[in-house]
C-alpha cells in the first residue's frame, strides 16, 4: 500500500509531531468540558500550553537527598512516550517507523516511563512519593495483564501485532463490528482510562492524600522537570486514544499519500479524538474516585471482557 520513500518518512514524522503538539489541546478541551458539566466557566482550552510555558521559565527546586534518578526520570519519561508516538499511525494507516516495532514495543515504552516515574517518587524520600509509587505499581500489575489480553484478542482478529498491519487491516475490513472486537473495545476503553489516571482510577485535579496516585509521585517536581512530566502525560493520553481510534474506529483514515486524503484523515482523527475525549470528561463528572481496593473489580471487568472476546473469536 505504501512504498518506503522520503514522503512516507516525512508523513511519519508529521504524525508524531501532531501527537506531541496537540496533546495538551486535548487535555484543555477535556478540562473545559468537565468545567461546563459542573456549571463552571473553566480555564481556556489553551491553558495547558500556558502552564507548560510558565513552568519552562521557572527555576527548579530539587532536594539534596535525591540522586540522578530524580533529575533524569522526567527526561526518560518524555523520551519514552515520544518514541512510542513514532509507531502509532494518526491520519494515515501507516507509520514508517512501525516496521521497527509493534504494539508490544509501545507497551514496553510506556512501562519504561512508568518505571522511572515510580523510581523518582521513591528517590525523593517523601511519604507521598512512596505512597504514590506503591499504588502505581499495584495498579500497573493489574492493568498490564488486561492490556496484553486485549492486544491478544485484537491480534487474533487481524493476524498481527504490528500497529501498521493492524490499522491497515482494520481500514480494509468490511465487517469491523464483530463480537470479539466489541468486547476488546470495552476492555480497551477501561484500560485507557486506567493508564491515563482518570476517574474513577485516579483524580489528576486533586492533591488529597487519600486519592493521589500519579500526583503523589511527581509532587516534588517543579519548573522544567514538571513541565516535561505534564506534557508527557498528555502525549501518552493522545497516543493511547490514537491507538484505540485507528484500530476500532478506522473510518476516514487515509490509505494514500495524496494531500486531500491526508487532510481529510487528520480532520476525521481530530473529530474522533475530541469526541472520545469529551465522552471521557463527561463520564468523569458522573463518577467519583473509587476506593483503592475496589479498583481491581473494575480492572477485572476489562480482563473478563477480553477473555470473552477470545472465546467469541474461536466460536
Amino acid at each position: 500500500m505504501f512504498e518506503p520513500s522520503f514522503a512516507t518518512l516525512a508523513a511519519g514524522i508529521i504524525q508524531t509531531l501532531v501527537l506531541i503538539a496537540f496533546s495538551p489541546l486535548l487535555t484543555g478541551v477535556m478540562r473545559k468540558v468537565k468545567a461546563r458539566s459542573q456549571k463552571r466557566i473553566g480555564a481556556s482550552i489553551l491553558q495547558p500550553y500556558y502552564d507548560i510555558v510558565k513552568l519552562m521559565r521557572k527555576d527548579e527546586v530539587i532536594s539534596d537527598q535525591t540522586s540522578w534518578i530524580f533529575k533524569s526520570a522526567p527526561w526518560i519519561n518524555f523520551a519514552a512516550v515520544a518514541t512510542a508516538a513514532l509507531f502509532v499511525p494518526v491520519m494515515l494507516a501507516y507509520s514508517p517507523f512501525g516496521l521497527a516495532g509493534d504494539v508490544l514495543l509501545v507497551i514496553g515504552l510506556f512501562s519504561l516511563a512508568r518505571f522511572f516515574t515510580v523510581l523518582s517518587g521513591l528517590d525523593s524520600a517523601s511519604a507521598f512519593g512512596g505512597l504514590g509509587s506503591s499504588r502505581e505499581m499495584m495498579l500497573s500489575s493489574l492493568i498490564e495483564p488486561a492490556l496484553f489480553l486485549t492486544i491478544f484478542t485484537v491480534s487474533l482478529t487481524f493476524g498481527a501485532t504490528n500497529i501498521t498491519t493492524l490499522v491497515s487491516s482494520a481500514a480494509g475490513l468490511q465487517q469491523l463490528v464483530t463480537p470479539s472486537l466489541l468486547f476488546a473495545l470495552i476492555s480497551m476503553f477501561v484500560i485507557v482510562i486506567a493508564e491515563t489516571g482518570r476517574l474513577p482510577f485516579d483524580n489528576p485535579a486533586t492533591h488529597l492524600e487519600l486519592t493521589m496516585v500519579h500526583e503523589a509521585m511527581v509532587l516534588e517536581y517543579s519548573g522544567k522537570l514538571l513541565a516535561l512530566i505534564e506534557w508527557a502525560q498528555s502525549i501518552k493520553h493522545l497516543t493511547l486514544l490514537a491507538l484505540m481510534i485507528n484500530i476500532f474506529f478506522p473510518w476516514g483514515v487515509a490509505t494514500s499519500l495524496s494531500a486531500a486524503a491526508v487532510g481529510e484523515g487528520l480532520l476525521v482523527f481530530a473529530a474522533k479524538a475530541l469526541a472520545i475525549g469529551v465522552i471521557i470528561a463527561f463520564i468523569e463528572t458522573r463518577v467519583a474516585k473509587w476506593r483503592l481496593f475496589r479498583i481491581p473489580d473494575l480492572i477485572a471487568i476489562a480482563i473478563a471482557s477480553s477473555m470473552v472476546g477470545i472465546v467469541f473469536f474461536y466460536i
